[in-house]
């Protein structure tokens, strides 16, 4: 038999960990970067296997999917019925050929008391910006679990020979901006190509939640980035959540309703931590003051506005209000905290991070310490393709009690290899005193929570432009359990 060829050029994945269950993914591509990835209409049948050993001689699961055209070939297995805090292995097997094989963990049962966890979150993996390093020095890691909090896919058009990569095998779409389904798919394909991307996935299952760039840049709702009509943009955003649900190891009850996919979910680990993990572009209002960086204003602060919606915000408070866990993550997109830059003699900030819906801000912030739960609440973010660690608070311009901490992690490779400290980095440090660290390096944060401290260590890379260059340690924060104190080694 062929391992890890073939239909399988795109890897093995799992996602989405409870105590008794975990999500098994892969999707079929002969050609993953030819037209519909080389595959025909016809189903095929794909066998899955889940065992206790990497040998697989202790067979634990076993059944049959169909891998159809209509899902771009992709396969969702809810394997049910497991046995909490356990590792476990996986492989799919199609027309004679075997994948390669995957390590999974369940999360601990609720009940359970966790003495720790490890895990690592990323975002913002721009594929023609350099290559994804990050990736190799988290599977070696191998934690627990891996949040990827957005910007999986980039929408725009990658350079000529693949930008930073220096290759001419990408598809053809790839040398303009995604609109189709086709598209969308086809990108996926690319980037899922990465060895180092698949490394990740085969080591520890991910929660994966969206941010713009798997539609389009700074998308808000049903507003295009270019105003373009509504019934279009919708059109687009459908064909982009398809491919978003396509291409990760999420259950296949998230799959989408035409341009609507509820993707904010929430999973406990043990009695260490709850995470709830958000989706902050579909329900909030468009950004205000052209969407630049600039003083906030009566727009920013307006009480209508909102950047979770209010069907969230309740269900984001209810599970802070009833949460037994020693930690309270907000696993999201962009930062919470007003990451503030004195520019042209004014005091400005993001009009798209929550600093632009400074009452949204407020009622959830306010609404955490009503509840009882801000002295280990915290929120991990990508977005910005920089680390930045700040005090939480409810707002920025007046004196307030600081409510738990943020923790920004880089991005895998967007933007290209950073810089230590560069001149936004000393800007955003002189006007913001709430910033307590900051670095503009590619990497990931590798996280050890425990009952009595949150370790995250952050992990830079001194280039993203060789694909063999480590990573080492910049900095490790420390949050000791009860108090929303930084500290910084």
């Amino acid at each position: 038999m062929n391992h890890g060829d073939h239909l399988f050029t795109l890897g093995v994945a799992s996602g989405d960990p409870l105590p008794d269950a975990v999500v098994l993914w892969t999707r079929l591509a002969s050609a993953p970067l030819a037209p519909h990835g080389g595959m025909t209409d016809i189903p095929v049948p794909v066998e899955w296997e889940l065992a206790q050993d990497s040998n697989f001689r202790q067979i634990l699961r076993r059944g049959f999917e169909l891998a159809t055209s209509a899902d771009g070939h992709s396969i969702h297995v809810d394997v049910r019925g497991l046995e909490p805090s356990t590792d476990y292995f996986y492989r799919f097997r199609a027309a004679g050929h075997y994948s390669d094989v995957g390590r999974t963990r369940t999360a601990p049962t609720t009940l359970a008391a966790t003495r720790a966890m490890t895990f690592a979150w990323a975002s913002c993996q721009s594929w023609g910006d350099g290559f994804f390093n990050a990736y190799a020095d988290m599977a070696a890691a191998a934690p627990d679990v891996v949040f990827h909090l957005g910007d999986y896919v980039y929408e725009k058009a990658i350079p000529a020979r693949g930008g930073q990569r220096n290759t001419t095998a990408m598809p053809r779409s790839a040398l303009t901006e995604m609109m189709s389904l086709d598209d969308y798919r086809e990108r996926y394909a690319l980037y899922k190509l990465d060895p180092h991307l698949q490394q990740a996935h085969r080591t520890s299952p991910f929660i994966i939640t969206m941010d713009d760039h798997e539609v389009e840049n700074n998308w808000a709702a049903a507003i295009s980035e270019d105003d373009v009509p509504v019934p279009d943009f919708l059109y687009r955003r459908a064909a982009a959540f398809k491919a978003w649900w396509e291409n990760t190891p999420v259950r296949a009850e998230l799959r989408p309703n035409g341009a609507d996919m509820r993707i904010y979910r929430r999973f406990t680990f043990g009695d260490i931590a709850q995470f709830s993990v958000l989706d902050t572009r579909q329900y909030r209002s468009d950004q205000v003051n052209g969407d630049t960086d600039g003083p906030q204003n009566d727009l920013t602060a307006r009480s209508d506005r909102t950047i979770t919606g209010a069907a969230q915000q309740q269900w984001l408070l209810d599970g802070l209000a009833s949460s037994t866990t020693r930690w309270n993550v907000l696993a999201h997109q962009t930062t919470i905290a007003d990451l503030a830059r004195n520019k042209n003699g004014e005091r400005a900030v993001s009009m798209d991070g929550w600093s632009g819906y400074e009452a949204s801000r407020s009622r959830i912030l306010d609404g955490a310490r009503e509840r009882g739960v801000s002295s280990n609440l915290v929120s991990i973010v990508g977005d910005i393709h920089r680390s930045v660690v700040s005090e939480l608070k409810s707002t920025y311009t007046r004196p307030a009690p600081t409510v738990g901490v943020e923790l920004a992690g880089t991005s895998i490779s967007s933007g290209g290899t950073g810089a230590d400290s560069d001149e936004s980095d000393m800007l955003l440090k002189a006007a913001s005193p709430h910033v307590k660290f900051g670095n503009a390096q590619r990497g990931y944060v590798l996280n050890r929570l425990t009952q009595q401290e949150w370790q995250a260590e952050f992990r830079v890379a001194d280039t993203v432009a060789d694909p063999n260059a480590g990573l080492r340690r910049r900095a490790t924060i420390t949050i000791p359990a009860g108090r929303p104190e930084i500290g910084v080694n």
